[in-house]
């Protein structure tokens, strides 16, 4: 039942439509989504990633009743900004939010249109949920969060893109030559030096050639699973899982 680097390679390729939907991830997502697998968010590509995390929870022997991965099990916690936000994965016990998954992409073949977007969905996802724990909007431990990204590999991510010359102030040095490869990379690593997540996991993958590549080494698969299992870990010693 341990999760392996293989879960993991089989879920970047499910991902892209590469591996059956069948497989034990699959499996595994709809056995926490109650059944209810055809229901997930719009489009299921995340589905095998969202059965992937999902393992590492079960495996420690958390209850399926604690784990939502689908919309219609309730994806909504509190902010501090706004009311309520959805996240992808949410696991929690009682009044303690155990941990909280983005799952993201961006491809092509217009990077750029998306690429802001998934900065700032990140940067205010975070945000907003850090400042409502501040607020005591999480009475229960510490939140945990983590973020899962998957940048295509294509051309138009792979070559440098230009800054304009004109603003009114110049950008920090270190995005000058960066494709949206690099750019990614660099925000991800601010997200985790920042605590703005606790572990991020970031690859970069294609239909045609779906094993995934791990550009920034803190941020690939054994980083980013390490990380969780510190989590579970943690909480282990306070006694949950429980179900009192």
């Amino acid at each position: 039942m341990a999760v392996t680097r293989q879960d993991f390679e089989d879920a970047i390729a499910q991902y892209w439509g590469m591996k059956s939907e069948q497989n034990d991830l699959s499996k595994i997502k709809g056995a926490v989504g109650a059944g209810t697998a055809s229901s997930v968010r719009a489009g299921k590509h995340f589905d095998s990633v969202a059965g992937l995390i999902a393992k590492f929870f079960l495996e420690a022997g958390y209850p399926k009743d604690s784990i939502r991965v689908e919309k219609k099990q309730g994806l909504e916690l509190p902010g501090y900004f706004r009311p309520q936000k959805q996240w992808d994965v949410v696991v929690s016990m009682q009044d303690t939010l155990v941990a909280a998954f983005e799952l993201k992409a961006l491809g092509g073949p217009s990077f750029g249109n998306n690429y802001n977007n998934r900065v700032e969905e990140a940067l205010g996802s975070a945000v907003d949920l850090r400042h409502a724990a501040l607020a005591k909007l999480y009475p229960g431990e510490k939140p945990w969060l983590g973020y899962f990204f998957i940048m295509e590999d294509a051309k138009g991510s792979q070559g440098p893109v230009s800054i304009a010359k004109k603003g009114a102030l110049p950008p920090e040095s270190i995005w000058h030559g960066t494709s949206y490869q690099d750019r990614f990379g660099i925000f991800c690593q601010r997200l985790v030096d920042e605590s703005l997540y606790d572990s991020v996991c970031y690859v970069t993958s294609s239909k045609n050639s779906p094993a995934p590549s791990e550009p920034v080494e803190k941020l690939n698969w054994a980083h980013f699973a390490a990380g969780v299992r510190s989590r579970i870990s943690y909480l282990g010693e306070l006694g949950y899982p429980n179900e009192a």
